[in-house]
């Protein structure tokens, strides 16, 4: 005879129903084993085509998930109010009002801050966008990290069909680009960027806050002039030339944005450590969101610093080649020394002096969130933030040039 016995996805769907956790239609839901029901919060929706899996989930009151088509949910941490229409997230973290449309590939290494958001057919991997970052649909993104704008209605955007591109012929993935920063992005007062749509970005590449790419633009340098509209560059045209995938030219401007770039994820990383705390400890799934952040920055170090060594080894039959230059000789003899330096976390040395007058201010103020108390910190305090963080960032990569 049929077992009478409920099945193991029916008891941990009748338990998140407990909870009163919203599921419209139970028979169409896959909750593990091994998620505690406790980590997701009552009034929760779960549409029909919803799995959840990962005993570090962890899912914010407010949060909707399906509500376009069936989503798959793996270790992540949500706040509040967040939606993820539909696709496949893992490992990512997404903090309050954040929210992601249908068809969505996210991967380890992802997370989004306070409203920022992509639109349908968006793919993440080892991407970070601070509060209000705005994508639209069709992007690809994967070792970036961008800032800028003020709010919902002032954001920074990514235009449809944009591409970061992170993977070269030499076959390395040394090319993380950094689109704003870390040290004045977290103030939210920044002018906003704009990429526009049909582009992409050939990493690694720095943009400045206030920088506008034209729509169609494949930007392969560094956009760094604030109020100005970059264009990109062509690849130069005639005929075929020879061309040796496996031999790097001068790699000076490579090495100092990778470090540039690490230096901004260990600035965000002592944010969310020291900082953050204030307004995320009272809840637990804010925390949860915290913690997760910590923990996806640490990864994101760990893969740059192995990207680098990738690059150092295939380095090392080009150093002695006097037509190189002495750039490749110099970052191969450096780098154990500086890999060794940046495993390790920032020394509480640096920046000690600003980040004493932020902290100061910082623990005196009186807000209801932590984006509400940054838009009401006096100018001296948020710039004594930046250059605390600022500190960190030039730690990472000075002597390096």
């Amino acid at each position: 005879m049929p077992s009478t016995q409920p099945s193991a996805n029916a008891v941990c769907v009748e338990a998140l129903l407990m909870r009163g956790v919203v599921i419209p239609e139970p028979d169409q839901v896959t909750i593990g084993e091994e998620v505690p029901p406790e980590r997701v919060a009552p009034g929760v929706v779960l549409h029909p085509g919803t799995r959840l899996a990962g005993d570090t989930l962890s899912i914010g009151p407010g949060c909707e998930l399906g509500t376009e088509q069936p989503v798959t949910v793996k270790n992540c941490q949500l706040g509040h109010n967040v939606v993820l229409a539909g696709g496949y997230f893992k490992e990512a973290v997404f903090l309050d009002g954040s929210a992601m449309g249908s068809a969505a590939h996210v991967r380890p290494g992802t997370l989004l801050e306070e409203a920022a958001s992509g639109a349908h057919a968006v793919g993440f991997k080892q991407t970070i966008l601070l509060a209000h970052v705005t994508t639209g649909s069709l992007i690809n993104f994967c070792d970036v990290l961008m800032s800028g704008g003020t709010g919902r209605k002032d954001h920074s955007e990514v235009g449809s069909s944009y591409v970061h591109f992170n993977f070269t012929p030499h076959g390395d993935k040394a090319t993380p680009s950094l689109i704003g920063d870390v040290p004045h992005g977290i103030r939210y007062d920044q002018a906003p960027i704009f990429l526009g749509g049909q582009g992409g970005l050939v990493g690694p590449t720095r943009v400045a806050h206030g920088v506008t790419v034209a729509a169609g633009t494949i930007l392969r340098k560094d956009a760094l002039q604030a109020g100005h509209l970059y264009t990109g560059q062509a690849v130069a045209g005639g005929a075929p030339r020879p061309y040796d995938p496996t031999r790097y030219g001068n790699i000076g401007r490579l090495v100092k944005n990778n470090l540039i770039f690490i230096g901004n994820l260990r600035a965000l990383q002592a944010w969310y450590r020291d900082v953050r705390s204030r307004f995320m400890r009272s809840c637990p799934f804010r925390e949860a969101c915290r913690l997760g952040g910590v923990q996806v920055l640490e990864m994101a170090i760990k893969e740059r610093i192995k990207r680098l060594d990738d690059l150092a080894q295939r380095l090392e039959r080009d150093a002695a080649d006097d037509e190189r230059g002495a750039t490749p000789r110099a970052f191969v003899d450096a780098w154990p020394d500086r890999r060794q330096r940046l495993k390790r976390p920032p020394d509480p040395a640096i920046g000690a002096t600003p980040r004493a007058t932020f902290m100061s201010a910082w623990t005196a103020l009186s807000a209801a969130s932590h984006v509400a108390a940054m838009a009401a910190l006096a100018p001296a305090a948020k710039a004594a933030a930046t250059a605390w963080l600022q500190e960190i960032v030039d730690d990472t990569w000075e002597g390096m040039e």
